[in-house]
């Protein structure tokens, strides 16, 4: 078995995979923590052959929790955010200062699509680009829909969105304080990704396919106005496409990749864009 890991600041995920038939066999989530313990945070240890991490949380919790698994499985690998991988140039200024999980989402974006705009969804929103031929821009960081809601300091956290509630019902006023909370940050975050996406595919002249992923991507997607796709395993994607130790992987086909979507037409995107500048 393959264990991946997608170590957050708040919240890690993980999976086992296949190593033979690259089928998913399980999955689940824990909170970030010092001490992991197999079997309980993560999985009994003594059926996986290989790791491969993506983290972002502090150095202390990565390297405890590479100590803990080498001890234990014969093959560990860890992403790290360099200047060049798979064909696509880091665009930071200090590649290493870019977010892992990013890089993960690019790398994978890019092997799926050739060129793509990767929305993630989670504590924070992250949007980077990736144009056709390699050439990574950078990208964007603002609040995830938690942060947000938490930033006003009204006692309604706990109270998440419903992520089946159309986009129609999310942009309406609130009659209470926690749908006008809802509604509002709902409507901050998909203004910024349709927004942020129209300003750049404007600018660098090129539609992307665009792909999105997080724990509030399917909410998000709800009003994003272009076509795009959710990927949930887009960081695992990138990991495959580091680390491919499937015949499967070693091929480039990556777990739940979904179909590229069709971009809008750029004059399309660009009449949208106009539009809304005029509101």
């Amino acid at each position: 078995m393959i264990l991946d890991l997608d170590i957050g600041n708040t919240l890690s995920k993980w999976r086992l995979k296949d190593a033979d038939s690259s089928e998913i066999r399980s999955r689940g989530a824990v909170w970030t923590r010092e001490e992991w313990k197999p079997g309980s945070d993560i999985p009994d240890l003594d059926v996986v052959e290989a790791v491969r991490i993506s983290s972002v949380a502090r150095q202390a919790v990565l390297e405890q929790t590479v100590t803990l698994l080498q001890s234990r499985v014969r093959s560990v690998h860890v992403a790290r955010s360099v200047p060049e991988a798979l064909g696509v140039m880091n665009g930071y200024e200090e590649p290493h200062r870019l977010g892992v999980d990013r890089w993960m989402g690019v790398l994978a974006g890019y092997q799926l699509a050739g060129g793509c705009c990767a929305v993630d969804c989670g504590s924070a929103i992250t949007i980077d680009f990736v144009l056709p031929g390699g050439r990574h821009l950078g990208g964007y960081i603002l609040p995830g829909l938690r942060l947000m809601k938490e930033s006003l300091q009204l006692g309604t956290r706990n109270v998440a969105i419903d992520p089946d509630s159309e986009a129609e019902e999310l942009l309406l006023p609130g009659r209470r304080t926690v749908e006008a909370v809802n509604h509002g940050i709902y409507l901050a975050a998909v203004s910024a990704v349709n927004r942020i996406y129209a300003e750049v595919c404007d600018r660098e002249g090129i539609a992307l396919p665009l792909l999105l992923t997080g724990g509030d991507a399917r909410v998000v997607a709800r009003g994003v106005h272009s076509p795009h796709a959710i990927w949930p395993d887009m960081v695992y994607g990138g990991l495959e496409a580091c680390f491919p130790l499937t015949a499967a992987e070693r091929a480039g086909r990556m777990s739940g990749a979904p179909r590229v979507p069709e971009p809008a037409g750029l004059e399309k995107i660009r009449a949208g864009l106009a539009f809304s500048m005029l509101l």
